[in-house]
């Protein structure tokens, strides 16, 4: 029974943190088709399944449609994805692209292959996403996926960018949305053992040891053991930006800035200590910001 109800409260949690993105970003609109984009791993059938839970009791009508990209990667079970999407009845798509062999071709053996795999596999999903007619295409990726790209361009690309919920394609004319925006990874791996879905590994990019992504994600889930509730205050904190105190003119205007007369929230206090929630200080517990 505890099992039963913990499983019950995953699941309420899961389709509420999706409901919620899709609201706050305005993901998905009436009539909307949208293409799930299906890799095999756990984030992408975990998307796959919310989403058809909340089409499901959604006020709104709109379509879901999953797309897998078949890169002809050696050992690549092709069977999987085409018997477990039948067995949902969801419309799919399997398209047949051997990307394998030119990145394989192009990459030199031990470098990593994510960059040029992207961008063989955006180009494919854009033009079969315009075949079947669909107006949103949504990916897999979740808060702390994020949370790992905010570290990764600030650490060594010198930009705080992160992921973002909602994005226009870089030739404009296709949504990408992430409707997994507000959820934890480690929800999402307890849901795929409850769900037992076939999880396909990866052999091209996610599986590179050495990747830096890897070990910002290493650095995250040690921040998380150490001091439980810091993950949770930086994904929030990504959603409560002041441009007025960082140090890009394109964000706000600092030349034209004058005193107005008007009392500003945002306003500097002078030499006041700053102050944060009781919340979060408790959070941290008096902990040092790194481990030593």
């Amino acid at each position: 029974m505890k099992i039963e109800r913990e499983t019950h409260k995953l699941e309420k949690r899961l389709c509420r943190e999706v409901g919620k993105a899709i609201v706050d970003f305005n993901m998905i609109e009436e009539g909307d088709k949208v293409m799930v984009c299906m890799s095999g791993g756990k984030d992408s059938y975990a998307l796959l399944d919310i989403l058809l839970k909340l089409k499901a009791r959604a006020p709104i009508h709109f379509d879901l449609v999953a797309v897998n990209l078949d890169q002809k990667q050696p050992g690549f079970p092709e069977h999987v994805l085409p018997e477990y999407l039948a067995s949902t009845g969801v419309p799919f798509h399997i398209e047949n692209e051997d990307t394998y062999s030119i990145v394989k071709k192009l990459i030199p053996e031990g470098k990593t292959t994510c960059s040029l795999c992207s961008r063989l596999r955006r180009g494919i999903l854009y033009r079969v996403a315009d075949e079947l007619g669909c107006t949103k295409i949504a990916l897999g990726h979740h808060r702390d996926d994020m949370l790992q790209t905010f570290f990764l361009n600030m650490f060594f690309g010198g930009k705080l960018k992160g992921m973002p919920p909602k994005v226009q394609s870089d030739r404009g004319d296709h949504l990408i949305i992430r409707p997994l925006a507000y959820v934890a990874e480690d929800d999402l791996t307890r849901w795929s053992e409850i769900r037992n879905f076939p999880i396909i590994p990866c052999t091209l990019c996610g599986s590179q040891e050495n990747l830096q992504r890897k070990q910002i994600g290493q650095m995250l889930r040690d921040w998380q053991q150490l001091y439980p509730g810091r993950i949770e205050n930086m994904a929030v904190a990504l959603r409560n930006l002041v441009p007025s105190h960082f140090m890009d003119p394109r964000q706000f205007d600092f030349k034209g800035l004058v005193p107005n007369g008007v009392q500003d929230a945002d306003g500097d206090k002078a030499f006041d200590a700053e102050e944060f929630p009781a919340q979060a200080v408790g959070m941290l517990g008096g902990l040092p910001l790194m481990p030593r």
